[in-house]
């Protein structure tokens, strides 16, 4: 199937009788109540369930393996291969369902708030509620632009549409397929609103780079003297809370560009985890889940409508997404300069790693490959309480390309634009999961304030004589004591066994990455 025939049949969906395009929020709102797909919570938020998928499935995401990407591609478990015949054949079937359905629904935006360099993309959708969740997720346009030149991407999803793995070539039900020929990321099986805002993000990575701008999976926000803050980390590590600073702009909570002209938001929208979610911790994301908002797997009091976010009995990835000008205090355009201030944020499992710490050069560029963290429950399917993993660049699920190159990228801009860099643990103290306790979200605030205040900069430091990181003697509004981890485990012993097997663990995942420099190896790593 050529690509001139892809786009009449994209051509003919979109035009199609049964075609919704471009609805407003009250519009879809109404929608999905007529549909049965969901309902309203007290805040006026559509509260939808999203069946046995309630998180993204790695293993049915693939990319079709085509010559003008192939030599490109960093193939394996994470970017898996999939031919052209069977995405061509599940595309038409694909396309084939939802011309037959009574209605599907379009939304056209955008994806990048650099004008410049703007994707155009399109999002079709079987359900009303997963188009409300692109509108609320993507860039919105404002107005019809003819400037933009670029040939849009698009996403068809079709989640009650099931694969057969012995036909199509899938491991499952569902799947998430990318064709950068095409330009479209064909969606099935699954209902899980995520997979469309992540599959944006990874074609994102591909086609960034080459236009010499670096991809990030990170939040950021800027200060009112235009000191702009990246937060790179997981899912769960504290991103969407950490960057809703009262005193500082929200530029975007979760995907970034750094171009030449500085950061941008990927996105229009915020998607955050509301798991445990009250006003008093976390006043910015609580009171964005307003009309037009959506939740996930969110248990609502049928009686009440109010949501109940500490029941996990869906799952403990609860979500909300909702528009990033549902905050007040956010940059508008997203746009802003270069970061003063980077923060790579882990929660470690093993409650060993320092809250926070100065990195070096080498450092930064060692911990930003090795991508820390534990994977929290929830996340993804089957995974039920946190896992030791390292996650490339903060976020390898989405990198198409080789982790060098972005590794590369974000070395020259730190280098370039003079950034401090810190590694904060959002994770477990006083001992490891399960015997430990997570660490208290207000002196997680007190410490990124003073790193971003430059508080840190001339701080007496102490070296962990394990991981060799510089550790802040003396934070405000932090007790001391907290800093340095081993005072805070009764036990000393298991405190040093527990840290030498974390070391252990870096030192062995870091032997996959063969093209960086000894130097990186030597002065970035632990020191045993």
């Amino acid at each position: 199937m050529s690509i001139v025939n892809v786009q009449i049949d994209l051509h003919e969906l979109v035009n199609g009788s049964n075609t919704q395009v471009q609805l407003s929020v009250s519009q879809l709102v109404e929608k999905v109540l007529k549909r049965g797909e969901g309902k309203l919570s007290s805040t006026g938020a559509v509260s939808v369930s999203t069946g046995k998928y309630t998180g993204r499935s790695p293993k049915d995401k693939y990319i079709v393996k085509e010559a003008s990407t192939a030599d490109k591609i960093d193939w394996g478990t994470v970017n898996q291969p999939i031919s052209k015949e069977h995405f061509d054949n599940l595309y038409t079937k694909v396309l084939e369902y939802l011309k037959n359905k009574e209605e599907i629904f379009v939304f056209k935006g955008f994806a990048g708030a650099e004008h410049s360099t703007r994707l155009p993309i399109q999002v079709i959708n079987e359900f009303a509620w997963h188009n409300l969740f692109a509108q609320q997720l993507f860039i919105r346009p404002t107005e019809i632009d003819s400037s933009d030149q670029n040939e849009p991407f698009t996403i068809v999803s079709a989640p009650t549409f099931k694969a057969n793995p012995d036909i199509d070539g899938t491991n499952s039900e569902a799947f998430i397929i990318v064709s950068f020929e095409k330009r479209v990321i064909l969606i099935g099986g699954t209902e899980y609103a995520g997979e469309m805002k992540k599959s944006i993000f990874s074609i994102m990575n591909y086609l960034l780079p080459e236009q010499d701008i670096l991809p990030m999976h990170c939040s950021a926000n800027v200060s009112e003297e235009g000191e702009v803050a990246l937060f790179f980390g997981l899912s769960g590590t504290g991103k969407t809370t950490l960057s809703a600073d009262p005193n500082r702009k929200l530029i975007g909570d979760d995907e970034h560009g750094w171009s030449d002209h500085g950061v941008f938001n990927i996105e229009g929208g915020c998607y955050a985890k509301c798991v445990n979610l009250s006003r008093e911790k976390e006043p910015q994301i609580f009171d964005a889940i307003t009309f037009g908002a959506v939740l996930e797997n969110v248990v609502i009091n049928e009686n009440t409508g109010l949501a109940d976010y500490n029941d996990v009995s869906l799952t403990e990835n609860t979500r909300a997404a909702y528009p990033i000008d549902a905050i007040d205090n956010i940059m508008l355009p997203s746009v802003a300069g270069h970061p003063d201030t980077i923060v790579f944020l882990t929660a470690d499992a093993f409650g060993v790693l320092p809250p926070i710490s100065k990195l070096s050069k080498e450092q930064a560029m060692y911990h930003f490959l090795s991508g820390y963290t534990s994977k929290l429950a929830g996340t993804e399917r089957g995974i039920t309480s946190p896992q030791v993993t390292f996650s490339t660049c903060f976020g390898s699920p989405f990198l198409p390309l080789d982790a060098s190159r972005y590794a590369e990228m974000l070395g020259q801009k730190i280098e370039k634009h003079n950034a401090n860099v810190f590694l904060v643990n959002t994770g477990w103290t006083g001992g490891e999961y399960g015997t430990g306790q997570r660490m208290n979200l207000s002196y997680t605030r007190a410490m990124v304030k003073a790193a971003l205040n430059g508080e840190l900069e001339n701080a007496e430091t102490a070296k962990d004589d394990i991981f060799g990181l510089e550790i802040p003697l003396q934070v405000p509004g932090v007790p001391n004591e907290v800093l340095i981890p081993e005072k805070t485990w009764t036990d000393k012993e298991a405190y040093h066994a527990k840290a030498l097997n974390l070391a252990s663990k870096f030192n062995e995942n870091f032997k996959k990455f063969t093209n960086v420099s000894e130097e990186i190896v030597k002065l970035g790593g632990p020191l045993v």
